[in-house]
């Protein structure tokens, strides 16, 4: 059991579908961590959050009474614990504090998402992904002047960041696509599973949205269906081909993106699940962009730094 003394924070990054608990010591050390399936789309009214609260981390919250409580992630959104208005983009750690609110019925605080909205382009939206951004910006402070930072997942996040601050950001529906193709498209039909990853078809789809991207995405997808079908590729490689051609349209587009930013030199880091930036860090091999920076959770820092700039913390 850990000791009321090294208690700092009952930090959670509540998504649409799981739910994370994080017990952080001082410094933002984790000192243990749990998770299970309770996300905020699974639930409904202000007694199932409770709930959920008091069944990941009751215990915890008994133990160390005085403890403050950070949210971050789709419990703040519409369909949450309480729907916490967007900080507007651009913002720094400071700003996504100061849009913190309470919700009802817990001494918890919900972290605000944020909104780029230029006026010239239909806007963007992200919730959780912006207090992954501030703990890279913690844990590697070498990105805080100038960098691309890379969220990989359902909604992919490509974030620029200058200045400490969030400056610019867009999502690639990426691995939602890819789902919903293979599982509700004609694509999927053919389709094997062998249990493993078959990177020479990966890096084939990839090639295909690097050489080939021009002729556009929904005409490159159907060869996830034609070369199966004339024999050229076997069942088990159809499915790592189509994540490929994907992830490499995503970041055919993602590169110009930051390229046009003026941040082609700058820092690339990749944040997520560490099987997942692999498959980008070797899909960006292929678009012979410098190796990027590999990240794995970063919300905990991310969650007790936004603490500290919301005088949460005494530490």
């Amino acid at each position: 059991m850990v000791s009321n003394a090294t208690a700092s924070l009952l930090g959670l990054d509540w998504g649409s579908t799981s739910l994370r608990a994080f017990l952080l010591g001082p410094g933002g050390k984790v000192l243990a961590e749990r998770s299970n399936g309770n996300g905020a789309s699974t639930l409904s009214g202000v007694p199932a959050f409770a709930a959920a609260l008091d069944g990941i981390a009751g215990d915890w919250r008994a133990a160390h009474a005085r403890m403050p409580i950070l949210a971050c992630g789709m419990v703040g959104s519409q369909h949450g614990w309480r729907d916490v208005p967007y900080t507007a983009c651009p913002a720094n750690a400071a700003a996504l504090a100061a849009g913190m609110l309470p919700s009802p019925g817990a001494e918890i605080s919900i972290v605000p998402g944020m909104l780029y909205d230029d006026g010239a382009l239909p806007p963007d939206l992200m919730r959780g992904e912006e207090t992954q951004v501030v703990g890279a910006l913690q844990l590697q402070p070498a990105l805080r002047d100038a960098s691309c930072i890379v969220l990989p997942g359902t909604h992919s996040k490509w974030a620029q960041v200058n200045d400490g601050r969030l400056t610019r950001f867009a999502t690639h529906m990426t691995g939602e696509l890819f789902a919903v193709l293979r599982t509700h498209s004609v694509l999927g039909r053919l389709m094997g599973d062998s249990g493993a990853f078959a990177e020479p078809a990966f890096v084939a789809g990839v090639d295909a949205a690097r050489d080939h991207g021009h002729l556009g995405m929904s005409h490159q997808v159907f060869a996830a269906r034609s070369l199966g079908v004339t024999g050229r590729a076997p069942a088990s490689d159809l499915a790592d081909y189509l994540s490929g051609l994907l992830v490499g349209h995503e970041l055919r587009a993602g590169l110009a993106w930051r390229d046009a930013a003026g941040l082609a030199s700058a820092p690339l880091a990749l944040v997520g699940s560490q099987v997942l930036c692999q498959r980008y860090a070797l899909a960006l091999q292929r678009f012979h962009a410098a190796p990027p920076l590999l990240l794995n959770n970063t919300a905990p820092a991310g969650l007790y730094h936004l603490a500290h700039a919301a005088g949460m913390l005494k530490d």
